[in-house]
């Protein structure tokens, strides 16, 4: 029997894109293999991480976060606090323009932030706490607060999805539940709408009227944002073994999220370099859709942990590569201040499907159709999928599997309605641990119901335990408040925590300075 590894390895030996065929990559031209198509252009409408990545390099944000996650300034020149921190001013820096040659004003900034807190748990925050959000004159944004915020600066340059990026004033008063169509953006690169390929191909180009920040600070979106290539490609290529082909022959240059058996195949390739994607390792996870039968009932959602089998998920998506794999984890990532073990217990212990089947029935599950939503071009979420389908079948759970490319698990997943009427059930995810950090920016842990991420679920006391959090600058009193939540959310289970992975990427060996923790384009250059 000829194995799945030696089929890629062939296959990456022979298979050469039609695209880079017909057009060989200058130096100046970096050509990028995104981990899934670019379904969305709107960073604030979707949560999704290749939307995310897309809006960091058209977009800039008041403030970045370093590597040790401190906020320094990007548009911004600075800020200053009055009122016992009740009252907090944003300076904008001089001479600042959008791609489309206006001026940045503190208008545009007020617009973006508006459009934002109505999507992102942290702006969700801010504006409970918000009095007046205004533009005094054009180089200023204020904030009037009920009450001190001390995290209101971080939260302004946070990478966690969705990102208060800042757009044209115009842009930014779409409806935030309605995509954007204007691309017009405030960073270092020019998305070239005119070239996009459904499914295919995004392109971009470095947008000559923008100004780096002067201030210090490096990693992850601190420090200016430097462009040292002429065009960013990207090629959407969901075959593995194409795209390792392309990156081995220089047809290529990065290949954001390699398999695990092509990982291993480019691991011994020369002129590959292999390295973390992240800083902090993804979070595995199920996500149950709480407004609808069955997973509307939190018993029949907890019926399904004697049958979890973090390992399971894991092998999935890491192959034969153990130190990508993590287990034993909950709601926050691994290795992050606000992990524990609280609450774990239901995941721990020999796992069991006749007690899984038996509460499913004590629960009252009654055959009811579960439909499941998930990509076929996505590699972790894929893998995730896969053995969750599998796992419902042995429980006898009636499905529906609905898998379809990423860019269209992202338009359907904002449906609220029954299965009957087009909705889904559940879906599986792998998040940044960036995303999941605390609980600012962990959207997965909202219990607000319709202002909850996808899956909707009302779980009052994470409401307030968040509240409590954001409330305390006592690092012991936070870490009491996050073990609790993390209990509440493994009883109530908006979502089941599966492991967590650290993610590799794929790059040619004469590509420099790469930011680790996301796919980052600025200050990346050719040696």
């Amino acid at each position: 029997m000829i194995g799945r590894r030696t089929i890629l390895a062939g296959a990456a030996a022979a298979a050469v894109p039609l695209r880079a065929r017909a057009q060989p990559a200058p130096a100046r031209v970096l050509r990028y293999v995104p981990q899934a198509d670019l379904g969305s252009i709107d960073p604030i409408w979707t949560t999704s991480v290749v939307t995310r990545d897309h809006g960091f390099l058209i977009y800039d944000t008041l403030f970045g976060t370093d590597a040790n996650f401190q906020p320094t300034p990007q548009l911004a020149e600075g800020h200053s606090l009055e009122q016992d921190g009740r009252v907090c001013t944003v300076r904008l820096r001089t001479g600042l323009k959008f791609h489309d040659g206006e001026a940045i004003r503190a208008r545009d900034g007020v617009a973006s932030l508006e459009r934002w807190m109505v999507r992102a748990p942290l702006g969700q925050k801010l504006k409970s706490v918000l009095d007046e959000l205004s533009a005094p004159d054009d180089l200023t944004i204020r904030f009037r607060l009920k009450r001190p915020l001390p995290y209101l600066v971080p939260m302004l340059g946070l990478p966690a999805t969705p990102v208060p990026f800042i757009m044209p004033e115009r842009v930014a008063r779409t409806d935030p539940f309605q995509q954007i169509t204007d691309t017009t953006g405030s960073g270092p690169f020019r998305y070239l709408a005119q070239e996009h390929i459904p499914g295919s191909f995004s392109a971009y180009a470095p947008f000559a009227g923008y100004s780096p920040t002067p201030a210090g600070g490096t990693g992850l979106t601190a420090g200016p944002k430097l462009t040292h290539f002429d065009r960013i490609e990207w090629h959407t290529l969901p075959d593995a073994a194409t795209a390792a082909a392309a990156l081995q022959r220089g047809e290529m240059d990065w290949f954001c999220q390699p398999p695990p058996e092509v990982l291993e195949l480019l691991r011994r390739s020369r002129g590959i370099s292999v390295g973390p994607l992240d800083l902090l390792p993804y979070t595995l996870l199920l996500r149950f859709n709480s407004l609808n039968p069955p997973f509307d009932n939190a018993a029949i959602r907890r019926a399904l942990l004697p049958a979890i089998d973090q390992a399971d998920f894991v092998a999935a998506c890491v192959g034969n590569n153990p130190e990508a794999g993590i287990t034993g984890t909950g709601v926050f990532p691994a290795g992050s201040p606000s992990a524990s073990d609280a609450g774990l217990e239901p995941l721990r212990g020999p796992r069991s499907m006749d007690l899984a089947r038996q509460r499913l029935k004590e629960a009252g599950y009654d055959g009811g159709l579960v439909r499941v939503l998930g990509p076929t071009d996505i590699l972790n979420p894929s893998a995730l999928t896969q053995v969750g389908i599998d796992l419902f079948r042995r429980l006898g759970m009636n499905l529906d599997v609905q898998l379809t490319d990423w860019a269209s698990v992202v338009q359907r997943r904002p449906n609220k309605e029954p299965v009957e009427r087009g909705g889904w059930s559940a879906s599986f995810y792998s998040n940044p641990g960036f995303d999941l950090l605390n609980p600012a920016t962990n959207a997965l842990l909202r219990g607000n119901g319709a202002g909850a991420w996808f899956g909707w679920p009302t779980i009052p006391r994470l409401e307030e335990l968040r509240e409590n959090w954001f409330d305390t600058a006592d690092p012991a009193a936070q870490a009491a408040i996050t073990r609790e939540m993390q209990v509440v959310a493994m009883r109530e289970l908006p979502f089941i925590p599966l492991g967590g992975l650290r993610n590799f990427t794929a790059t040619r060996a004469d590509l420099r300075d790469r930011v680790v923790g996301s796919p980052i384009f600025w200050n990346l250059k050719r040696a």
